[in-house]
């Protein structure tokens, strides 16, 4: 009888290989990775089982739980089959892949019961609703309407599998006029006008006036002064505040003109009131109009800010460079805040200007302790050498060999090994999980030895060490960093520091918006460099190689270098941020401390990043072992552009 499985005889030479192999060794490793490549095919062929004896050669095999996943996805009436996997694998990562498709299958054919046995807990929306759908179907409705409320209630877009589910909870007509008010400002306030408008179809006549008012600012804001009558200011004054701050964001000081003109005529709550002062105050620092201090208000009205407003409120009086506002909007942070090295530089920087001396010296001398941009400017001011802190993680011998055996890590290095980069990350993230912070410690470790450098360095993060500096910042690519930092009259240390806040050293990194390689070069930005050097472009994928990345990469620094007057900070801002935004920020600002200026960047994003990579430098300055970096010689005073 001929088999519906044709098997090469490559493939019978490698089953015969590893036919009463009793353990997993180098040998029957390397078989093994060929048999799964071979039934990998099978199933990529459609042929829908993969060959029995091929199967029973895999199963101690680490990645054989996948290939079963692969099997089971394409046929979910095999319910039998699927529980045995669910039961056999509980924790694992293709266990929870496979139980989502299944609960959807399940959904599919209505059963109802069958879903709600198979069930478990699930960040997941979709799957969310499907289980108050089988709830519902399955006559437990109150508890079912209560936890569609409340997806329903917080205004947010939601997958279609919800939809059946809400026009149930809309038809239940259990909701109050509260939850339907409390959606559509919700919806608003996350600008899912969609949303917002079909709620207001439910609320009853006087609600609806409102709402079609409030929608109205909504979507032009400028007519928040004309559209709201003396009435509506009493009753409907969250539509002006909305109305103000959705006009800040376009035309900020039409906004403050409309908000000090009306403001006596409405009523809000005093925290609405500090939080809307607090976000104007924001916007007037990001301009560096040195009027934003005035608007944080009071001490007394602190209590309600956010930890992003008391930190602005801080940044509003160092550009005033008003020093008692700076130490009285220190007192303003919260008790976290004020541990933190940048705030409690800006303490002893205002100390120091204001007299206190002593003091001064002594909160110096505190931040000096910390490896960081602010801990390197207070060793700076108190002429202290920098504190590094090198402690690589202590590890008992045998640990790191011991955590490698583990099933999960073993399915990661076979991953790696099939060059599945992807797939190896997020079954190491996985296999991770809710571990311990010493096993974090013990996985970042095996990670190095493997020379995957971005994820040890994320892994450690992950354990909260941050004293092992080989391991967070590696020494890679450092010829071809040091020929070329040569070549541009740079500092090595400048380059390895961005290339390690740029990539982690994966020269196949791509961002969001298209910046590819190790230094993240634009394609664009690459095919204007192969110009200026005079080299043929071929393709945007040139920019993965680490020789033409780190060339192109350089000449760009030196090149802004250049632009900039030769100021790092400047410079490596406009590396994140672009050239074109730096100068708008000089324009507004006036002649400003380098420790000022970038502590006032209005981009969160490229705050940390100039912070990041001039720390970095430094770093790897002393790995390096090249001659003492100090920060201040990078931080010159900061004038107009």
């Amino acid at each position: 009888m001929t088999s519906k499985f044709t098997i090469s005889g490559h493939l019978v030479f490698l089953l015969a290989l590893c036919a009463g192999l009793p353990t997993l060794q180098a040998a029957d490793l390397a078989v093994q990775r060929q048999l799964f490549l071979q039934a990998e095919q099978q199933l990529a062929d459609g042929i829908g089982n993969i060959d029995p004896a091929l199967e029973n050669s895999l199963k101690d095999y680490p990645l054989f739980p996948y290939l079963q996943y692969q099997q089971l996805k394409g046929h979910l009436e095999q319910t039998d089959e699927i529980l045995d996997f669910l039961s056999k694998y509980p924790k694992h990562r293709y266990s929870a892949l496979l139980r989502s498709k299944w609960l959807h299958y399940l959904a599919g054919q209505a059963r109802w019961a069958d879903f709600l046995a198979s069930y478990q807990p699930s960040d997941d929306k979709a799957i969310e609703c499907l289980f108050y759908r089988a709830e519902l179907n399955s006559d437990i409705t109150p508890v079912a309407l209560s936890g569609a409320k409340a997806l329903w209630i917080s205004g947010e877009e939601m997958p279609p599998e919800c939809d059946s589910l809400f026009e149930a909870l809309v038809n239940s007509q259990t909701l109050s006029e509260h939850e339907l008010w409390q959606r559509f400002k919700s919806a608003l306030n996350k600008n899912n006008v969609a949303i917002a408008e079909s709620t207001r179809g439910y609320l009853p006549k006087t609600l609806a006036e409102q709402a079609g008012i409030w929608l109205k600012i909504h979507k032009k804001p400028a007519l928040v002064s004309t559209v709201l009558s003396d009435e509506l200011f009493d009753t409907l004054p969250e539509a002006f505040v909305h109305g103000i701050e959705r006009l800040a964001k376009t035309d900020l000081y039409q906004a403050i003109f409309l908000w000090d003109t009306h403001k006596q005529h409405i009523k809000p709550e005093a925290d609405t009131v500090a939080q809307l002062e607090a976000k104007l105050g924001t916007a007037l620092a990001f301009k560096k109009d040195k009027t934003a201090y005035s608007r944080f208000g009071k001490p007394d009205s602190q209590e309600s800010l956010s930890d992003e407003a008391r930190e602005w409120r801080l940044r509003a009086a160092l550009l005033e460079q008003n020093w008692s506002h700076v130490l009285e909007a220190y007192q303003g942070l919260t008790e976290n805040q004020k541990s933190q090295p940048e705030w409690t530089y800006w303490q002893a920087r205002a100390l120091d200007a204001t007299g206190d001396k002593i003091q001064a010296l002594s909160v110096y001398q505190k931040v000096a302790g910390d490896r960081s941009l602010y801990g390197f400017l207070a060793a700076d001011k108190i002429e202290q050498p920098y504190w590094l802190g090198n402690q690589p993680v202590p590890l008992a011998a045998g640990q790191i060999e011991d955590f490698a055996q583990n099933p999960d890590i073993q399915a990661v290095k076979e991953w790696r090994w099939l060059d599945r980069e992807a797939e190896a990350r997020r079954q190491w993230w996985f296999s991770l999980g809710n571990r311990e912070k010493e096993d974090y410690k013990v996985a970042a470790k095996l990670a190095q030895q493997w020379q995957w450098h971005q994820v040890a360095i994320f892994t450690l993060a992950k354990a909260n060490y941050w004293d092992d500096l080989a391991l967070r910042f590696p020494l890679y690519y450092t010829d071809k960093i040091q020929f070329q930092a040569d070549k541009r009259e740079l500092e090595p240390a400048i380059v390895f520091g961005l290339i390690r806040q740029e990539s982690i050293f994966d020269s196949h990194a791509e961002s969001a918006a298209g910046a590819k390689g190790l230094m993240q070069i634009m394609p664009g930005t690459g095919k204007h460099i192969a110009h200026q050097l005079k080299e043929k472009w071929h393709s945007q994928a040139s920019l993965y190689d680490p020789d033409t990345n780190i060339r192109y990469g350089t000449y760009y620094f030196r090149e802004l270098l250049d632009r900039f007057n030769g100021h790092f900070a400047l410079a490596t801002a406009a590396y994140n941020a672009g050239p074109g935004r730096v100068k708008e920020w000089l324009k507004d600002s006036s002649a400003l401390p380098a420790d000022i200026w970038v502590a006032t960047i209005p981009f969160k994003e490229t705050r940390k990043y100039v912070s990041s990579v001039l720390t970095y430098a430094v770093i790897y300055q002393h790995l390096t072992h090249g001659h003492t970096l100090r920060v201040k010689n990078l931080m010159f005073d900061i004038l107009p552009y």
